[in-house]
């Protein structure tokens, strides 16, 4: 199979990219990103010199060159990362994550239509179902959870689920759509809470907490999530959503004193900042569905996993501290642009 994976030099892609190309040698994998500031293709670098992996620098909201794209290479499936996601930006400037997140998606969903994939699967978040009161540990997020968005970025993804169950429903493209729970693990951008706590921590420099810090999310480690949007793909019911997480709630604060005990720095490094507006209290998934019917499981938990990531990015300090620094962007050119083996 030939597979378009969007958005595929981003944290949660990259992580994907990487370990589809090297589970599946068989199938092909066209990387698409645009490489915005949450683009980098040193994420990439394991898969870089495969035989069965392409990277092409584009917009998913560009609609000439994106059927230009499909014409070419004929996707047999289409996963969709590609999406503004960080929300203190969507509050400082909507219109970009209405452009990407719901115009780029609806662009896909033509070409997909027109060309005719097997599969498109939408991933989602699940900031799409607003959030839950913090005195009510009973409660969870299920796939019949309504949608009740909080800022304009979950606002945008939300509408771009909407359109892909409406071109399931109108049209009969076979799609799935995952909403998975806040991952964390390699290659995260380190504006991210986890990557930011840790390198402000190494660095000794006071570590950032919105409000009061008890904000509650339910951790997914990124491989865990991968591996269950591979299961979707190939064994998913076209048309359904799945919500994948991993009941691994910590709050805000719970993580950010496990950052700082796993470097050795003091508590006292800690800030408390002015809370985000509409800020969610608790984020908390349901996994039953996934778990029943395509029988995936978390491998991490919240404690193995975050032991991996710490120690990922303190043998990784290069890696972020070119991000820090903006090198990072000069990897397209170094190792495309100036090698001639870049398609734009």
């Amino acid at each position: 199979m030939k597979f378009l994976v969007t958005g595929g030099a981003g944290f949660i892609g990259a992580n994907f990219v990487n370990y589809m190309v090297k589970k599946y040698p068989e199938d092909m994998f066209i990387n698409l990103d645009k490489l915005t500031y949450a683009g980098n293709l040193e994420n990439c670098k394991e898969s870089e010199n495969e035989p069965n992996y392409k990277f092409v620098k584009g917009d998913i909201a560009d609609r000439e060159f994106i059927f230009d794209l499909f014409e070419k290479e004929r996707p047999d499936v289409v996963v969709n990362f590609a999406a503004e996601s960080h929300v203190d930006r969507s509050i400082e400037d909507p219109e970009i994550f209405v452009k990407t997140n719901v115009l780029g998606t609806t662009t896909l969903l033509d070409a997909s239509r027109e060309f005719g994939v097997t599969r498109y699967h939408q991933v989602s978040t699940d900031e799409v179902y607003g959030d839950l009161p913090l005195d009510r540990p009973d409660l969870f997020f299920t796939e019949e959870t309504p949608i009740h968005t909080s800022s304009p970025y979950s606002s945008s993804k939300a509408a771009a689920d909407l359109f892909v169950k409406a071109y399931h429903r109108t049209y009969g493209l076979p799609v799935t759509i995952s909403c998975c729970s806040n991952n964390y693990g390699p290659y995260q951008f380190p504006e991210k809470l986890i990557p930011l706590m840790i390198s402000r921590a190494t660095a000794d420099e006071k570590l950032p907490v919105y409000g009061d810090g008890a904000n509650v999310r339910d951790w997914l480690y990124v491989l865990d999530h991968c591996k269950a949007i591979d299961l979707i793909i190939r064994h998913g019911k076209v048309g359904e959503t799945y919500n994948i997480g991993g009941h691994n709630e910590r709050s805000n604060l719970q993580v950010v004193k496990t950052v700082l005990n796993a470097v050795n720095k003091p508590e006292s490094l800690i800030t408390y900042v002015q809370d985000r507006k509409g800020h969610d209290r608790r984020y908390a998934i349901d996994p039953a569905k996934i778990e029943n019917e395509l029988g995936w499981k978390p491998e991490e938990n919240f404690d193995t996993g975050i032991a991996k990531t710490i120690q990922w990015y303190l043998d990784n300090e290069d890696w972020w501290k070119n991000i820090l620094s903006g090198d990072y962007q000069n990897y397209f050119q170094k190792m495309y642009v100036d090698k001639g083996r870049v398609e734009e």
